[in-house]
């Protein structure tokens, strides 16, 4: 990698792959392209029965929605990320040009912004937040597309991780809203060796005394950076690490000891703890086989799947392996599986690096094209 790759590298992981962005470049140093927006659902139930006085999405837009109402695209955000978090598909020479298409880039429950466990207040603040799920998320998303922006019907969903989570779930949930699906790195179930990693990392962020079973009165720093090593080891592949591609990142120091101690403070610097828990349930108990009428059998929720959809997961992502999309891929009937060659792992599904860049852009953008041709 020369220099200035090793440049847009880091800017596009401080940029463009939130929440990562700590360990790059501060938020503040980016251009701000979207506007900023909240819908307040009131009494929104969840499927975990617990009724939530008031819900509350933070969203942003880049374009305008035309007269036509055809122009309108979704990009759910993924694990703590705000709704900068797909900027990598978003400007000249990529997918979306803003001065064609309005989108629509939404935040997950639990990412702080959103309604969180750390913005609630009792009797549903802290620990007491109730478990949501990608479907909650979908629901409450669904509402604002209808009811807030009137649009009724989508040009395409592009998700990366947890947003592909939502991605499947959408195509599952409400078959019809949208023309085309795109999911970068993630599934439409969370399986066992996922749950047993997510459950590692919470178990290292709560085995802090600080933490204090949620009712913390500071963050819980002991767990928080126990929580970040565990997940440093999952986020990049083995291969990016023995090729040393760790030392092109902006937490990069004079060795590798320094470095990941750099990583370890800076990960999701400022990140509640139980908002890091909370999406991480959310996170684990995905399964778009439960959707009412599919009886928990994901295979039949995939094969109802009627519309087009790219399927790109990362050839060496650690949380969500090839050979699980190889697995999902075989019952969706217009799939098209397109891996991403990347040492990236896991974040190679959010353009993380130059060729990353490249190949996603140009992947999405031949796929939504064809699509239209059709």
């Amino acid at each position: 990698m020369t220099n200035a790759e090793r440049v847009v590298a880091v800017s596009l992981l401080g940029a463009l792959l939130v929440p990562f962005a700590a360990l790059a470049q501060p938020a503040a140093s980016r251009v701000d392209l979207a506007e900023h927006h909240e819908f307040v659902i009131e009494s929104f139930r969840t499927e975990s029965g617990v009724t939530l006085p008031q819900a509350r999405i933070v969203y942003g837009t880049y374009g305008h929605l035309n007269a036509a109402r055809n122009n309108a695209v979704l990009l759910p955000s993924h694990y703590m990320a705000d709704h900068h978090g797909y900027e990598w598909i978003i400007g000249p020479g990529r997918v979306f040009d803003p001065g064609r298409d309005f989108l629509v880039a939404t935040e997950l429950f639990g990412n702080g912004h959103s309604s969180s466990p750390s913005n609630t207040p009792e009797p549903h603040h802290g620990p007491r937040f109730p478990v949501v799920t990608i479907r909650d998320n979908v629901e409450a998303v669904h509402r604002l597309l209808v009811d807030e922006l009137h649009v009724t019907h989508l040009r395409a969903i592009v998700g990366f991780s947890m947003g592909a989570q939502q991605a499947f779930q959408w195509a599952v949930s409400y078959p019809d809203f949208a023309d085309r699906i795109v999911a970068t790195a993630g599934t439409a179930k969370t399986y066992p060796h996922g749950v047993m990693r997510l459950e590692g990392q919470i178990a290292a962020l709560t085995a802090d005394t600080a933490f204090n079973s949620g009712d913390y009165t500071a963050p819980p720093v002991k767990g928080l950076s126990a929580f970040a090593a565990v997940w440093g080891g999952w986020l990049y592949s083995q291969e990016w690490w023995r090729r040393d591609l760790w030392r092109t990142m902006a937490w990069a120091d004079t060795t590798l000891d320094k470095s990941i101690e750099n990583f370890r403070a800076r990960f999701i610097r400022g990140a509640d703890a139980n908002d890091l828990i909370l999406q991480m349930r959310t996170w684990e108990r995905h399964d778009a086989g439960a959707t009412p009428a599919f009886g928990g059998d994901v295979e039949r929720a995939l094969k109802s799947i009627g519309v087009p959809l790219l399927y790109m997961p990362s050839e060496t992502d650690l949380y969500f392996p090839i050979g699980d999309a190889r697995y999902e891929a075989q019952f969706v009937p217009r799939v098209t599986l397109t891996p991403i060659p990347s040492l990236w792992g896991h974040t190679a599904g959010a353009a993380s690096n130059p060729a990353d860049l490249k190949f996603l852009n140009e992947t999405i953008g031949r796929f939504l094209s064809t699509s239209e041709r059709r």
